[in-house]
């Protein structure tokens, strides 16, 4: 029997610039490039294994066995691994995800970078991270930054080759996120099926592509000048123009509840009571994240329990590159995960 095991955390990351539309459904090729923040408070950890007495792949989630159309996803993305270096073995794939699944937190793309970073570590690919984003990508568009830590950009890229995440700057200078979770349920409208009616049907779509590659530029000077304020004007109104294209498609569609519109309301009152600098950005989901300095976020989360439960307020600070975990990292996963249930 032979054996290969690798062990992977990556953590999510939570777009300031948007990722918004494929020009290629099959390689996840953007239609632009985007920027995000990696978040330390959500993340997965993922180990595989391959084996020659497999006879099929296999693929556990939180400790559930899950259904063969969610293992021939998993099988696809393992398969590109498998091309590239000619491995023949089956895989068994065991993930722990202490992120809420598909409600607009980006479950997707730490899954699929810890799934990429396990995979090359089992198989012992020489990769580069960038490289390695070529095919974290081809899992999930976003779990492309996911690799990196602090702020990253997607590049759009030519082609497949060249599609691909690099680390801007470390967001160690009193960067700070606060997480509205209003509603953690699985959304009604993923992310894919959204994008795709969107950029098939939204008139204001060619205005997004174009506006949001001057963002894009303007927000990478923002940073490396560390302007936060404009670092957090720019993050608002391109999550403000990406659902407007939602709203703007035929039929129009929304990814915001109730809830949402109170919590943006609450942020927008918080910050002209506190005279504080804190800026909303919403996924494709209903929860509404809130950029804010590391030093506020006491104050903040103070405020805004006016206005919504304590426990529906999370707070995080930038998280770090994706890494390889230890044999005893797992079993210390393992023991968290359980206490959590």
């Amino acid at each position: 029997m032979t054996q290969a095991v690798g062990i992977a955390r990556a953590h999510t990351n939570i777009a300031l610039i948007k990722y918004w539309g494929k020009r290629d459904q099959e390689l996840f090729l953007p239609m632009n490039s985007s920027l995000s923040l990696t978040l330390d408070a959500f993340y997965t950890d993922t180990k595989v294994i391959f084996d020659d007495t497999y006879t099929a792949d296999s693929f556990s989630l939180n400790g559930k066995e899950q259904s063969e159309k969610e293992i021939q996803k998993i099988s696809r993305f393992l398969d590109l691994f498998r091309e590239y270096i000619g491995e023949g073995r089956f895989a068994r794939v065991e993930s722990l995800n202490f992120v809420p699944t598909a409600a607009g937190l980006a479950s997707s793309a730490s899954a699929f970078a810890a799934l990429a970073l396990a995979s090359a570590d089992a198989l012992k690919l020489n990769m580069t991270p960038q490289e390695l984003s070529t095919f974290a990508r081809r899992g999930s568009g976003s779990s492309t930054r996911s690799l990196f830590g602090g702020f990253v950009q997607w590049d759009m890229g030519t082609g497949s080759a060249d599609s691909m995440a690099y680390p801007i700057d470390d967001a160690d200078w009193d960067i700070g996120m606060l997480v509205l979770a209003v509603d953690t349920k699985e959304k009604k409208i993923a992310s894919r099926v959204g994008m795709e009616h969107t950029v098939q049907t939204s008139p204001f779509y060619p205005a997004w592509l174009e506006t949001t590659k001057e963002d894009l530029s303007a927000i990478k000077t923002a940073i490396l000048a560390k302007d936060f304020e404009t670092l957090g004007q720019i993050t608002e109104h391109n999550g403000m123009k990406m659902h407007a294209t939602t709203l703007s498609a035929n039929p129009p569609f929304t990814y915001w509840t109730a809830d949402s519109l109170l919590a943006q309301e609450a942020v927008r009152q918080v910050r002209e009571d506190l005279h504080l600098q804190v800026y909303m950005t919403m996924d494709a989901g209903p929860n509404v994240k809130v950029l804010c300095r590391a030093s506020d976020m006491e104050r903040l989360v103070q405020a805004l329990s006016a206005y919504l439960p304590a426990e529906k307020i999370i707070k995080s600070l930038p998280g770090p590159a994706a890494s390889i975990l230890s044999q005893e990292d797992w079993q210390a996963s393992h023991q968290k995960f359980s206490e959590r249930i």
